[in-house]
Order: C-alpha cells, then structure tokens, then sequence
C-alpha cells in the first residue's frame, strides 16, 4: 500500500470534531421535549409539588398563626386555645412546629429526587438514540439537566400555590374572617419565596445526579434497556 493510499485512508477515519451545542438551543429542545411530554411531565412533578405543598402549608399556617396570636384577641385567643395553640408560649420556639417542618424539607427532598430520577430513568432508550445520532455527551447533560430542572422550578410553584392555598382554607375554617383581616402577608411573602428558594435549590442539584448518568450511558446498554 502505498503512502498516499494510506494516508487518504488515515484522513477518512477521522471523525470531526463537533462544537458544544450552546445553552440557549439545549433550553429550546429541553423545552420542546417538556411540552410534548406533558402529561407525563406532569405525574413526574407530583413528588415536587406535593413536597413543596406540604412545606408552604407548614411555613404559611405558622405565620397566621403567629400573627393572630399577636393581635391578642380575646374572643380570638380562646379560639386558638381550643385549636391547641400556645398563645403563652409565642415568644418561644413552637418544638412541635419545628419538627414538622423538619419533615416536610425531608419530605420535599424525597419527592424531588425521586422526580428527577424518574424523569430520566423513564427515557434510557432516547439517551441510546440521541448518541447513536451523534449526540455528544455534554450535549445530554445539559438537555437533561434543564429538563429536570424546569421541571422541579415548575412542580416547585404549584406546589407553593397549592400550599398556600390550604393553609388560607385551613386557617379560615379554624378562626373565621380574623384571618383575613390580620393576615402577615409579609411573612407569608418570605415563606413563599424561602419554599420557592428550597424547592429549586434542591430541584437542581437533585438535577445533577441523574442528568450526569445519563449523559455517561454507553448507547448499546442505553438501546438495550427495558421500557
């Protein structure tokens, strides 16, 4: 064989280096993959939205309860007392409230991980396709880890609206009108936005795990799994 033969030979099997795909397209196909998936996106959420729910619920009914215990109304502190409220020990730290937010940041993070591992754990065999096609590695992390994480911001305000929208109930079943006229709504604002804060910290960095085994799937054993 001659050089030249061998060395036209030597150029062909080089594979051309591809260029990292740039955020802004990998937000557009994550998003595009998320709207046509999105009843299924939807059951995916369900672990966020109930985990952020629950810890709103717990955040927002603590702040009305703190307010109307402040007001300091008669007729309002009996009813309080007969819900098991405090009202003497407002100053103090509520053991019993702590703890059950102790569980629901324990329960929010449970739902969340298990969201975003479900997101990618449920596509495998399109991981096997994409890198048959091409798709380098970086490529499917950042898809991914968008995806995963649109999903856990979106599930995340769903659930402080659902949440915020129980304690309100709740808390006008117990006491009446007095909650809507000594609502914190400050407090309730930084609930809001310490739920909204939780809730995408741990959506994104429970993101990372799963977006990172994907993009590490050799395409065989990605083809070869199971639905």
């Amino acid at each position: 064989m001659s050089t030249e033969t061998h060395n036209i030979m030597d150029a062909s099997d080089e594979v051309p280096r591809q260029s990292p795909v740039p955020w802004a397209v990998a937000f557009s196909v994550s998003w595009g993959s998320l709207r046509r998936r999105i009843m299924r996106s939807l059951i995916t959420m369900i672990g966020v939205v109930l985990g952020i729910a629950f810890l709103t619920y717990m955040l927002v009914t603590d702040d009305i309860t703190g307010a109307l215990v402040r007001a300091n109304v008669p007729a309002l502190n009996v009813m309080l007392q007969k819900a098991g409220v405090d009202i003497f020990g407002k100053d103090g730290t509520d053991s019993r409230m702590v703890l059950l937010i102790s569980l629901s940041l324990l329960t929010c993070l449970v739902g969340i991980i298990n969201a975003m591992l479900m997101s990618v754990t449920e596509r495998i065999k399109e991981i096997g396709t994409m890198k048959c096609l091409g798709a380098l590695n970086s490529f499917i992390l950042k898809t991914y880890f968008i995806e995963a994480s649109l999903q856990g911001v979106i599930g995340t305000c769903i659930g402080m609206v659902l949440g915020l929208l129980v304690a309100v109930a709740t808390s006008a079943a117990s006491y009446g009108g007095h909650v809507a006229r000594l609502f914190p709504w400050a407090d309730a604002v930084l609930s809001l936005g310490l739920a909204f804060f939780i809730g995408t910290i741990i959506s994104i960095v429970a993101a990372v795990a799963p977006a990172q085994w994907a993009a590490t799937k050799e395409p065989v054993e990605a083809m070869r799994a199971e639905e």
